[in-house]
C-alpha cells in the first residue's frame, strides 16, 4: 500500500524531503508488539488469499469471467501480505532500510503498483456486474473468451504500473536528484503536491467514480424491473431481453414441461425466465454491494488524508492518524476471502471440495 511510504515529520526546520524520510522509531515494547500484530496479519491476509487462489485451481467451476476478476483482486490481497507488509515489517521496527536501493525501489514499485491494481480490479468486477445486468447476452458469450478474460486483467496491471511504476524508479535520472539517502526507503515524488494529486485522481478519484456509476446503473436497472414485475407488467424491452437470454436458460427448464406450457402460454417461459434473471442480478448485486461498501470504507479515509497530506506538505495530518488509516487498508486485504464464500455460492462449494481433498490428502 502507498500508505507504507508515508514517513513522520522531523521537525519544524527541516526540509520537506526531511520530512518523509525517517520511519518512526517506537520503543521496544511498542515494536514487539506491532511485530506480533503485523505478523498476525500477514498470517491472515496470506492464508486467507491462497485459499481463494487454490480454489480455482481445485474447482474448475470457478473459472467463469466474472470469478476470474475476483481471483485478481485476491492475488492483488495476497501480495500485499507476502510483499507489502512483510518487508514493511523490519522497516518498522529498526526504523532502517537495510537491505540495499535497488530492493527499495522493487518493494515501492510492487506496493504502488499493488495499491492501484486493487482499485482497477474492483472497477473491473463492478463493470463485469454492469454487463451482466444490461447486456446479459454479450456477457453469456464473453464467459468462455479466456483470453479475452486474462488480457483484461493483464491490462489492469500494466496501467497500475505506468500509474507510479515509471516515476519511483526513474525519479533520479528525470530530477537529476537522489532521494534515497542513509537508511531510509521512500518515494521521492511523495513532498511533490502536484503529483501526487494527480497520481491519487488517476488510482482513487476514477476508479471511484467509475464503481460508483457502474453500481447506481446496476441499482436502478434492477429498481426498474422489480416495479414492473410487481406491476404484473412486460414491457417491449424486457420481452426482447428474455428472447435473448432464453437460449441459455431454456435449458434448465423440463422438456416436459417446455412442451406442455408453451402451447398454452407462449409468453410463459420469457416472464420465468425475466423473474429468474432478475433474481440473479439481485443476489450478484447484493454481492458486489458488499464487497464495493467494505472497499469504500477501508480505502477512503487513507486516500482523503493522504491528499490532504500532500496539499500542507504533511503538516496538517499527524503519524498516528496516517497508521490508522494503513490498517484499515491491511484490514480490507485480510476480509475479502472471507467475503468470496459469503457471498458467491459457488466459492462456498469451491471451499468445500478444498477442505474435503486438504483432510483427505493428510488422513491419507
Amino acid at each position: 500500500m502507498k500508505a507504507l511510504q508515508i514517513y513522520e515529520q522531523t521537525g519544524a526546520n527541516a526540509s520537506v524531503a526531511n520530512e518523509y524520510a525517517v520511519v518512526k522509531r517506537q520503543s521496544d515494547g511498542i515494536s514487539i508488539l506491532l511485530t506480533v500484530l503485523l505478523s498476525l496479519m500477514v498470517v491472515l491476509i496470506v492464508i486467507g488469499n491462497s485459499v481463494v487462489i487454490l480454489a480455482f485451481i481445485v474447482d474448475r467451476r470457478l473459472r467463469t469471467r466474472s470469478n476470474f476478476f475476483l481471483l485478481n483482486l485476491s492475488i492483488c490481497d495476497f501480495l500485499v501480505g507476502a510483499v507489502s507488509i512483510s518487508m514493511y515489517i523490519p522497516y518498522k521496527v529498526t526504523g532502517k532500510w537495510m537491505i540495499g536501493m535497488h530492493l527499495c525501489k522493487l518493494w515501492i514499485t510492487i506496493d504502488y503498483t499493488i495499491t492501484t491494481a486493487s482499485a482497477y480490479s474492483v472497477v473491473l468486477i463492478s463493470y463485469d456486474r454492469f454487463l451482466s445486468v444490461y447486456k446479459a447476452v454479450l456477457h453469456r458469450s464473453l464467459q468462455d473468451r479466456h483470453r479475452q478474460t486474462a488480457l483484461n486483467m493483464i491490462l489492469v496491471w500494466i496501467l497500475s504500473f505506468l500509474v507510479y511504476g515509471p516515476a519511483v524508479l526513474l525519479w533520479e535520472i528525470i530530477t537529476g536528484t537522489s532521494h534515497l539517502q542513509g537508511d531510509s526507503c521512500h518515494a521521492g515524488f511523495l513532498d511533490m503536491w502536484y503529483f501526487t494529486l494527480g497520481a491519487s485522481t488517476l488510482d482513487f478519484i476514477i476508479p471511484l467514480l467509475s464503481i460508483s456509476f457502474f453500481n447506481l446503473r446496476i441499482y436502478l436497472e434492477i429498481v426498474k424491473r422489480s416495479t414492473k414485475r410487481q406491476h404484473g407488467t412486460i414491457s417491449t424491452s424486457c420481452k426482447e431481453k428474455a428472447k435473448d437470454i432464453m437460449p441459455f436458460t431454456i435449458a434448465n427448464i423440463n422438456s416436459s414441461q417446455l412442451s406442455s406450457n408453451t402451447p398454452q402460454n407462449p409468453e410463459s417461459c420469457i416472464t420465468n425466465n425475466n423473474s429468474n434473471k432478475l433474481s440473479q442480478d439481485k443476489k450478484a448485486a447484493k454481492s458486489l454491494a458488499i464487497l464495493v461498501s467494505v472497499y469504500f470504507l477501508c480505502w477512503t479515509p487513507y486516500s482523503f488524508l493522504a491528499c490532504i497530506r500532500a496539499v500542507c506538505h504533511g503538516y496538517c495530518a499527524d503519524y498516528f492518524s496516517v497508521e490508522i488509516t494503513v490498517w484499515f487498508i491491511w484490514t480490507n486485504s485480510a476480509i475479502n476471502p472471507i467475503l468470496y464464500p459469503v457471498c458467491h455460492k459457488s466459492f462456498r462449494k469451491a471451499f468445500k471440495l478444498l477442505l474435503e481433498r486438504f483432510m483427505k490428502f493428510f488422513l491419507i
